[in-house]
C-alpha cells in the first residue's frame, strides 16, 4: 500500500503543478478572475494534500491502520473536490454533490489522523 500512496502523492503533485502551468499560460485571460480563483483555490488543495499524502505514504507502516484510512480518504478526497472545482473554474458549471463531498473525504482524512495520534497508532 506504500507504493501505491507514494504514486498517488506523485500523480497528484504532477497534476497540481500541471494544472498551476495550465492557469498561469493557457487560461489566463480567458476565463474572469473569480474563475481563475476557484481554480487556485484547487490547486492550492491539491498540493498540500499531495504532500500530505506522501508523508503518510512513507511513514504508513509506522502510522498503521488510521494513517492508512487518512491516505485513503485523502487520494479519494483529492479527486473528487479538486476535478470538481476545476470543473467549475474551467467550464463555469457545478457537478452538484462532487465537491462537498471530496471536502467531507479530506476533512475525514484529517479526523482519522487526529484519531490515530490520539489513540497511538
Amino acid at each position: 500500500m506504500q507504493r501505491i500512496l507514494v504514486a498517488l502523492a506523485g500523480f497528484y503533485g504532477f497534476v497540481a503543478v500541471l494544472m498551476a502551468a495550465l492557469t498561469s499560460h493557457l487560461l489566463a485571460g480567458r476565463i474572469d478572475a473569480a474563475s481563475l480563483a476557484i481554480v487556485k483555490t484547487g490547486i492550492d488543495i491539491e498540493a498540500w494534500h499531495a504532500l500530505a499524502l506522501l508523508i503518510v505514504g512513507l511513514e504508513v507502516t509506522r502510522l498503521g491502520k488510521w494513517g492508512l484510512r487518512a491516505g485513503a480518504l485523502w487520494a479519494f478526497g483529492i479527486f473528487l473536490f479538486c476535478s470538481a472545482v476545476y470543473w467549475r473554474g474551467i467550464m463555469g458549471s457545478s457537478l452538484g454533490g462532487v465537491a462537498p463531498a471530496g471536502g467531507i473525504s479530506l476533512m475525514l482524512g484529517w479526523l482519522m489522523l487526529l484519531w490515530g495520534g490520539v489513540r497511538g497508532f
